[in-house]
């Protein structure tokens, strides 16, 4: 069975971006989006519903939106997801994250 892995995502930044490199070189940052979506209630009230993800952005692309993104800036990111697992205190975790 094929599968397909991409996602567009319209929002804006939640934080400045903080850029970071690896010991290879190679720019690499975190960045938060807020992505807003509008709809009608049961009531026809219109509701605003927000969703936070995370996106790591690699390499020139990192170093370019650190150096012309602030929080609050609009951005369109496309992207792969990608979850990531980890156990803290005996707890199970895990994050979805666009990269």
């Amino acid at each position: 069975m094929a599968s397909f892995n991409r996602v567009i995502l319209v929002g804006n930044l939640t934080r400045d971006i903080e850029l970071k490199y690896t010991p290879g070189g190679t720019g690499v940052t975190d960045i938060g989006m807020a992505v807003n979506d509008r709809r009608k209630n049961g009531n026809g009230e219109w509701v605003d519903e927000v969703t936070f993800v995370d996106v790591t952005l690699w390499g020139r692309t990192a170093e370019v939106a650190s150096e012309y993104l602030s929080k609050g800036s609009p951005v369109l990111v496309e992207g792969r997801l990608k979850l990531d697992s980890w156990e803290t205190e005996g707890q199970k975790r895990s994050k979805l994250r666009v990269v």
